[in-house]
């Protein structure tokens, strides 16, 4: 599978105001933007901007959360965008987590394997233009049938952390979303998405593997792992995070961080974060050393990067840094 190199958005500044932009990050080499879904813009308008603005580029999420959407809007988003840019979109779905699903958007954050997995055959049914009346799992489909034809039908991608996600993602989408790992990680999930595609009968070379890569250019360390501890603690304290991390063998690096959060002592919890784990989790140095450890995620089965530019150090620009880690560059 080609590498492609992308950058996350929506990119610093109004919506209105990107265009320029946009078109600069194919003009640097960029292949794809990867668009996401929390307290910010939604993931689909970003990308249906930048489909009239730039057609080298492909538009992506990573991710639109399972829960947020009826199945029927579900669709017609997915759709949509798939007829605007056709053969140049990817839809990528996650559970997302409790806190943006529950406490956010004030819907129940229960059984979310099966509710991403009914997603994804729900998705693959409607795209086919059949009439759906079905009982999946989660939710039941009474008589739809999807209004628009892509031309081509988008790559489902889905947001995996732990062997259950990481399986559906070989055995039922089109490859698999991964976040907040180490370039050693990504052997680890790999072969999960892999071996599940191969007991399903499938080509696990044709299975995509698109990775959030977190980025600082900086060589101001001691700054830069500041900053990032904040990062690091906000997301894994998530508890879909923290076993993810179990799982991947940090639980006795970062059990002191757990147990400070836990009794209320923030300020203990990010002194616990150990330098070896920041460093595993984010990318910074000077840009040549943070371009060498991008090229190990590809090395140990990445074929997307998405990456997201962090401003720990008040010195890095956005722009600046864009540019210094462009694939023109390599």
């Amino acid at each position: 599978m080609q590498r492609r190199d992308g950058m996350t958005v929506p990119l610093p500044g109004h919506l209105h105001g990107h265009e320029k932009r946009i078109r600069q990050l194919a003009d640097l080499g960029y292949s794809d933007i990867w668009s996401a879904e929390a307290d910010g813009v939604d993931a689909f308008t970003p990308l249906a901007m930048a489909a009239a603005w730039e057609p080298r580029l492909r538009l992506g999420t990573a991710i639109v959360p399972a829960y947020t959407r009826t199945p029927a809007l579900f669709a017609q988003s997915v759709a949509s965008l798939a007829d605007a840019a056709p053969g140049r979109f990817a839809i990528g779905i996650g559970s997302s987590s409790n806190v943006i699903v529950e406490r956010w958007n004030g819907i129940p954050f229960v059984e979310p394997y099966k509710k991403v997995r009914d997603v994804v055959r729900f998705l693959h049914d409607a795209l086919s233009g059949e009439k759906i009346t079905k009982q999946y799992d989660t939710f039941k489909v009474d008589g739809f049938r999807l209004g628009v034809r892509p031309e081509v039908k988008p790559p489902i991608l889905v947001a995996a952390l732990r062997e259950g996600m990481l399986r559906l993602a070989g055995r039922e989408a089109d490859g698999a979303i991964i976040n907040w790992l180490s370039p050693d990680d990504v052997r680890t999930v790999t072969k999960v998405v892999h071996d599940s595609a191969t007991k399903a009968g499938h080509d696990p070379s044709t299975k995509e593997i698109v990775a959030r890569i977190f980025v600082c250019p900086s060589e101001n360390t001691e700054v830069v792992r500041a900053g990032a501890r904040y990062a690091i603690a906000a997301y894994l304290n998530v508890p879909v995070y923290a076993e993810f991390h179990r799982w991947l063998g940090r639980g006795d690096a970062l059990q002191g961080m757990w147990d400070a959060w836990k009794s209320g002592d923030r300020k203990a919890a990010l002194a616990a974060i150990p330098d070896s784990v920041v460093d595993d989790l984010v990318v910074h140095g000077s840009p040549e050393a943070c371009r060498a450890k991008i090229n190990e995620y590809f090395a140990n089965g990445v074929n997307t990067s998405s990456l997201a530019i962090l401003q720990f150090d008040p010195a890095v620009d956005f722009w600046s840094s864009v540019e210094s880690l462009a694939p023109s560059t390599q």
